[in-house]
């Protein structure tokens, strides 16, 4: 029998905001990882490892903090760990993405990402998420869940994915605008 964990894309979701700035100021901000404690949920900050930093190619170590009261039920990493994640798209003024590398540093179907588009007094910020197959810590947050728990996992996870990338835009445009 298939999993529900198996589908393709596992996640995939968007959301915008208009931000009172051009389109080159809101990248400048976005593609500033170290910076995304100030509006992400869960990431703290973090580092560029390697490469030209917010080039496409370079390497961000972030530092992630979740707390137990997200999807509480389910077992997933708390506290405080670490990520790395490889710009996958650098275009000034336009767009920025990053994929989520595994622990062995191979690249997983797991993007992050802003879009910009040009708008009348400022910019369009569209964050977006997509994960292809489920990854390593997807399967492993599932191993033992049967499959209407698993259901249940990715319909909380869906929604708290879609709440973050709500707060994530709000933030980004107090932080410009202010």
């Amino acid at each position: 029998m298939t999993s529900l964990i198996d589908k393709s894309p596992l996640f995939e979701l968007s959301a915008d905001i208009f931000v009172a700035a051009s389109p080159e100021e809101v990248y400048s901000v976005v593609s500033d990882l170290p910076r995304s404690g100030e509006w992400s949920p869960e990431c703290q900050g973090g580092e560029w490892i390697s490469g030209e930093p917010a080039t496409v190619g370079a390497v961000f170590r972030g530092e992630n903090l979740r707390s137990e009261d997200v999807v509480a039920w389910a077992p997933l990493v708390r506290g405080t760990w670490y990520t790395e994640a490889r710009v996958v798209t650098a275009e000034p003024g336009r767009a920025f993405r990053w994929m989520m590398l595994s622990h062995a540093g191979a690249d997983q179907e797991s993007v992050w990402g802003f879009g910009i588009e040009p708008a009348d007094g400022g910019a369009v910020l569209t964050h977006h998420f997509r994960m292809g197959k489920a990854t390593a810590g997807i399967h492993k947050i599932v191993a033992d869940l049967d499959e209407p728990e698993r259901a249940k996992f990715v319909e909380e996870w869906t929604s708290k994915l879609a709440d973050d990338l709500d707060a994530t835009l709000r933030r980004i445009k107090q932080v410009i605008e202010s």
